[in-house]
Order: C-alpha cells, then structure tokens, then sequence
C-alpha cells in the first residue's frame, strides 16, 4: 500500500523546528519528497514525506506521535494522507464557465478531488451537471427562505461529507452563519481584479471607466464580503478598442484558470492561512 502523507504547520519562529519535523519523519521511516518553509512573524512549513522501504505507521499513529512535538513548538498544524482525495461541492447560479471548466478538468484528472455534487439556487445548470453523472440539488432561495436554504445546504454537506465549497459564481451573499460553518473550506471566485467593480456587471463597469488592465481573485469566504484571505490572482491587458462583450469574454476565461489554480493548492495542503493573508507553496 502507498503511503503518502503531507505535514503543514506555522508556529512561532524558533531554532530546532525543521530539525524536529525531519527526525521525526526519518524515526518513522519516512522519506521526503518535497519541503518549502516560509518566515514571517511566523514559521510555516509543508513538507510531503512518503515510506522508504519499511512501512510507516498509520496515519493516525503518526499524528499521536507528532502531537508532542507540536506542542513543544506550539504549532497550528495538520497532517494529511495525501493519496485520499478532498471530497468537493460545488455553488452555482446562473453563470456556467467556472462549473464547466471545474468538471471538464475534475474528470479528465487535471484536478485532485473528488466533486460529489452542485447545489444551485437555479436550474440552469442541471443538465450540464448531470452530464458529468453528479447529483443536482436545486436550492431555491428568496430573502424570506434564506435561513432555511442555507440550513439544507449545510446539511448536505455534513450528510457528503464535504471537505471543500466552491462558490463557482454563485450568487448569492452568505450568511455569517453559514460563512463561520465552511470557515477556512470554502473557496470563492471575484469576478473583478479590482474591489472597486463589485456587484452587477463588474466587466461593463471596467469598460466605462477604460481600464487597461482586467482579472480575477480566488479567495477563502468571510464575513467580509469579497475581501477574504486572496489565494489566486490574474491579469489580461485590454485596450481601447475592447467591448464590454470583449472583456466578459476574457474576464471568464481568467475566472477559470484562476479558480481551477485555487482549488489545486488547497486540495494539495499548499495554502497556510496567516491572518487575513495567506502563505501559497506552489
């Protein structure tokens, strides 16, 4: 059996850390296969270790053995079986090109998870959902029902055992209930690189005001909308002679790759939260 495993911590910066965490690897017969560590006001370290001859232990062996070295170094950490795959819900209103690109590049395995179903608070997305064989939750939702569907979603996600939300372009403002539940496990697409173009139509916006330069921001959900931890950016340039229809073209097409790169480096334990910032191992 493969034994693959991924280790991310921070903690305050002191001597003796990464000596700690790789004798402790090379105890259990471990060896490492990718190391990246960072200082800040903070240690952050990913390291991904896998077995070199003899068996390691389980997983949940190891974390019982490591628990003591975090605590020495007073770490925030996690270890993870790299070979198992996050379980992945994705969100979607009425916009379809983040869904379709997640699924084309989920099962032609460009992707490392496992998508177990959308929810949308639409039916337009049904039919291209289904496609790729997954269930469709249709989940109305009016000011008044709010509550309610938000309770149906979190629900969902216990019963499928979520690890990650994607909001694919849905549109609709979380609640800070439903924000603090998928705390640190859920992923958004801003369909605007500047904050300045929020709400309907962020691309028209840009063209009013000719901007020469246009992208998007993946980003963990907070409470603060469309301003938490930022994962992922990208930028095209643009001209004059662009149109509105020009930039929502290209603006999708960023949207895309910017949110597909966010996923990746979050399913692959690559993203370590600092704050209102975040520490991305690519």
């Amino acid at each position: 059996m493969t034994q693959n495993y991924i280790l991310k911590l921070r903690c305050p910066d002191r001597k003796g850390i990464v000596a700690a965490v790789t004798t402790f690897i090379a105890q259990n017969q471990g060896n490492i296969t990718e190391s990246h560590q960072y200082q800040d006001d903070l240690f952050f370290l990913r390291v991904a270790f896998a077995a070199d001859g003899e068996p390691m232990p389980a997983l949940t062996d190891l974390a019982r053995q490591f628990a003591p070295v975090a605590e020495q170094f007073e770490m925030t950490w996690q270890l993870r079986d790299a070979t198992l795959r996050p379980r992945v819900m994705i969100a979607v209103s009425k916009f379809g090109h983040c869904l379709h690109d997640l699924l084309r590049r989920w099962r032609a395995g460009l992707l490392p998870i496992d998508v177990v179903g959308v929810v949308s608070n639409h039916e337009d997305m049904r039919s291209i959902t289904e496609f790729y064989g997954l269930p469709f939750h249709h989940l109305p939702v009016t000011r008044e029902t709010k509550t309610d569907q938000e309770g149906t979603i979190m629900r969902l996600i216990d019963e499928l055992d979520v690890d990650l939300v994607v909001l694919a372009r849905y549109m609709q403002i979380l609640s800070p209930e439903l924000c603090a539940f998928l705390a640190g496990r859920c992923i958004n697409i801003h369909h605007s690189f500047l904050p300045s173009f929020k709400g309907a139509k962020p691309y028209h916006q840009a063209h009013d005001r000719g901007v020469k330069v246009i992208g998007a921001t993946a980003h963990y959900v907070t409470t603060d909308l469309d301003e938490g931890p930022i994962i992922e950016q990208d930028t095209r340039r643009v001209n004059h002679a662009r149109t509105p229809e020009d930039l929502v073209a290209i603006g999708q097409e960023v949207e895309c790759s910017v949110l597909a790169r966010a996923v990746a480096w979050h399913a692959q334990c690559r993203v370590l939260m600092n704050g209102s910032r975040t520490i991305v191992f690519e």
